[in-house]
């Protein structure tokens, strides 16, 4: 019997690990290629169209790139890439392990996962990694607003401690719009795990690799790029929260302010340039993620 309960604890770990180790390397190859399209998202997040013309403000995608890249040069477009790789491993790790539990928590037993029961898990795997990367959100944001040369500008490690000394680990300092990365996270991971898995179960497995491959690219692509849309209101408040100097307070009223002051396409402000790095960025961490707990389950096996 204590053979019995020390294999079956045995397995669950080793399940864990491969689920930790899939979502890390998902998470890890999905960050570095498409970090300067999330850089570009900011950018436009936090600029605000005022009556005095700004020499520096960006008309499109094309234009910020290209001003981006002629005043602050081809590093810039990694700028805020280390917070996100410090913390996109664990991240991912923990999106993917706490989904997967969640899944089975949200069973309510019946014998197969349905799709409110990916969509359950997906929500509460959001919110969980959203209290995890919120810290690292806010120093990428501070970050990210800086335009200058990559030579001029302040640390990671300087930003940081400026954050920390002068606001402390609260809602001023590290925690800074919390509720906003919560609820941005939460509908994201609710819609992208809930359409992918969804519509793979009802796919028949090809025996072509190939086939397979782009078939997963596919519903990857989509799956993140429909949830992009859906929760784009809450990245913009997260970013003019995290970006401001305490004007915005709050999500709901920021929200608000946004649509008073800016109209409603001011919340879907960097729509495009999301949508390009998680639409493709959304396939990349599904299939990485599906193929590499293949692989470590293979080789781990017994």
């Amino acid at each position: 019997m204590a053979h019995q309960e020390k294999a079956v604890s045995s397995g669950l770990l080793k399940q864990a690990a491969i689920q930790i180790g899939a979502g890390g390397s998902a998470g890890f190859v999905e960050v570095c290629i498409m970090h300067p399209m999330d850089l570009v998202k900011t950018r436009f997040q936090l600029q605000i169209k005022t009556k005095e013309v700004d020499p520096l403000y960006y008309t499109g995608i094309r234009d910020c790139m290209v001003k981006m890249y002629k005043n602050e040069g081809l590093a810039a477009f990694w700028k805020g890439i280390l917070p996100p790789i410090i913390v996109e491993t664990p991240k991912r790790a923990v999106k993917f392990f706490t989904f997967e539990q969640y899944k089975q928590f949200f069973l309510f037993g019946a014998s197969a996962p349905t799709p409110v029961t990916f969509s359950m898990a997906g929500f509460f795997a959001g919110v969980t990694e959203a209290i995890l990367v919120n810290p690292f959100e806010v120093i990428k944001v501070k970050l990210q607003s800086n335009r200058k040369r990559m030579k001029d500008s302040p640390s990671t490690y300087a930003v940081t401690k400026e954050i920390i000394t002068k606001h402390g680990f609260g809602s001023n300092g590290l925690n800074k719009g919390l509720t906003a990365t919560i609820m941005r996270n939460a509908v994201f991971n609710s819609f992208y795990f809930g359409f992918y898995h969804s519509v793979k179960g009802y796919i028949p497995i090809s025996k072509d690799p190939w086939v397979e491959f782009f078939t997963k690219v596919g519903i990857g692509f989509t799956s993140g790029t429909m949830a992009s849309c859906l929760n784009i209101p809450f990245d913009v408040v997260k970013s003019r929260i995290q970006g401001s100097q305490g004007q915005y307070k709050g999500t709901f009223r920021t929200l608000a302010v946004i649509y008073r002051q800016e109209g409603f396409q001011a919340l879907y402000k960097g729509l495009l340039p999301k949508v390009l790095r998680l639409g493709p960025g959304g396939a990349i961490m599904l299939v990485v993620y599906d193929y590499m707990h293949e692989y470590l389950t293979r080789t781990f096996k017994d």
